[in-house]
């Protein structure tokens, strides 16, 4: 698999050693892949951004400007540095310039709060954080704690820095990603740097190849997007980065670069689609990548068919990193899919006995890989069995060996003694031509103890069709599914990686 994608391509002699020194300094970090990518492609362009491109030699001899400037302020070995920046090149220098020096990554969201933000640096103690200069006030509550430095200074300092790098530490940099917190407060999850396992698992169902431009749309602060930069370090391929996501940029952008490969969450699939993509040349694109959140089976239908069979779906989360993957054939014979688990991983579907579930029966879904964390970093843990660890969804497989997830374990709601899942529900109403947006949520209900509510955003005038809607889930699913109230709104809430947050509609 490495050998297809173009990773085990001859390389000279003195190259060879380059990376091999890179390698022994700084072991497997995010300062690996550039430093590698510097001795191996020096001249290749490892990132465009909205300030223009930088080559792997350029971003490897401002991150060792960077990391002794963080040294030189007090950031040593085994010290964490939050990260709070928009897709860019200030993330990407920021993250491999702490990795340099010894530190440890704390990836933040950009969509939180000032409060959760103070609590998440406290809770990790964090001594820095590098942040873009838009986040300065909202990190004002953290500001007499900790050392701050804004991404803007990090690019004058890249250019105008006198010290030499620093030397090789003696620390191995953890990565430590939040959970998207769409139940509760986010937790950390810590992981070390990147690894051919990670690379592996990932192209053993998706085919990205080595030296090839990559456009990632979604956060790079989150395990999806985070996984898709640390994979492009090791291919050597150039990555396209733009602050906000705007369809029309995004999509003149993978015309411009001849992208390969789009990465991106399932809502930014529908806006793309929106955008008008056969106005454009996607010739180059072979992959288009969706993770993050649920996809729904009527969206990922309309993708095929826009922009032909390139569409793969990866179900995963921050705790269990890569757990199936649906490829083009796997989403044309079901959109609604999750596919199969990729090399090297184990999913397994089971009942309340532990053991594993017929084909067809529901279970609560488990993985294991050699990518899982080891806990979160407040001592938590996820469930576990026998060295698996619970996804916190619900699954089946069918005949062919293909997941189906649906939806939370907490989620499933039981109403006249028949099992109701959410997500099967979404996804029928989603079929309906005026429905652009749906989220099912359980309450309590005098006459029947409880029932689902739906929350749909669609066009006007649909809340005098409610009877049509409930005779679609009726015919679809079965008369006990079908929710009993219908609230029609102007949006869903959602986070950065576009899942809804259901307790906000609760």
């Amino acid at each position: 698999m490495l050998a297809q994608a173009g990773l085990l391509a001859p390389v000279r002699p003195d190259r060879l050693l380059g990376m091999a020194l890179a390698v022994a300094r700084w072991g497997l970090t995010p300062a690996t892949g550039y430093a590698a990518g510097a001795a191996r492609h020096p001249d290749r362009v490892a990132l465009v951004d909205d300030d223009g491109p930088l080559t792997y030699r350029e971003l490897d001899q401002r991150t060792d400007r960077l990391a002794a400037e963080l040294r030189a302020r007090g950031v040593g070995e085994g010290d964490a540095v939050g990260l709070l920046a928009r897709n860019g090149r200030g993330f990407v220098e920021g993250a491999v310039a702490v990795s340099k020096c010894g530190g440890d990554v704390l990836y933040l969201n950009t969509g939180s709060a000032g409060g959760q933000l103070a609590q998440v640096l406290d809770r990790e103690g964090a001594v820095a954080v590098i942040h873009d200069e838009e986040f300065t006030a909202l990190l004002a509550p953290a500001a007499p704690r900790r050392l701050l430095l804004t991404t803007e200074q990090l690019a004058e300092l890249a250019e105008t820095s006198t010290l030499p790098a620093p030397p090789k530490t003696g620390h191995t940099t953890r990565l430590v990603i939040l959970t998207s917190g769409t139940t509760g407060a986010p937790r950390g999850a810590a992981r070390s740097g990147a690894s051919l396992d990670d690379a592996v698992s990932v192209l053993s169902r998706i085919p990205l190849r080595a030296g090839e431009p990559t456009f990632i749309a979604s956060p790079v602060f989150h395990a999806w997007g985070l996984g898709h930069l640390t994979l492009a370090m090791l291919l050597g391929s150039t990555v396209v980065l733009q602050r906000r996501f705007e369809p029309e940029r995004v999509l003149q952008a993978v015309q411009d670069h001849e992208a390969t490969a789009l990465v991106v969450v399932p809502v930014m699939l529908d806006l793309l689609l929106k955008a008008d993509p056969a106005a454009y040349d996607l010739s180059s694109l072979r992959v288009v990548a969706s993770s993050g959140s649920a996809l729904p089976g009527e969206l990922a239908t309309r993708v095929l068919g826009a922009f032909g069979p390139v569409l793969y779906n990866l179900y995963g989360s921050t705790e269990v990193a890569y757990a199936a993957v649906a490829t083009p054939e796997d989403l044309a014979a079901d959109p609604r899919t999750a596919g199969k688990a990729p090399y090297g991983v184990t999913l397994r579907v089971v009942d309340e006995q532990g053991e594993d579930a017929p084909v067809g029966v529901p279970g609560r879904v488990f993985v294991g890989s050699g990518l899982a964390f080891a806990g979160y970093t407040d001592g938590s843990d996820k469930d576990r069995l026998d060295g698996l660890i619970a996804t916190g969804d619900l699954g089946v497989f069918d005949a062919d060996g293909r997941l189906t997830v649906l939806g939370r374990d907490d989620d499933m709601v039981v109403i006249g003694g028949e099992n109701v899942y959410p997500g099967q529900v979404e996804d029928v109403l989603l079929g309906h031509p005026s429905v652009q947006d749906v989220a099912i949520t359980a309450a309590e209900d005098p006459a029947y103890g409880v029932k689902l509510v739906a929350h749909v955003v669609g066009e006007p005038g649909l809340e005098a069709r409610t009877e049509e809607l409930k005779a679609l889930v009726r015919d679809r699913l079965a008369r006990f599914a079908v929710p009993r109230e219908f609230r029609f709104v102007q949006a869903l809430p959602r986070n950065a990686t576009g899942k809804v947050l259901k307790r906000e509609l609760a």
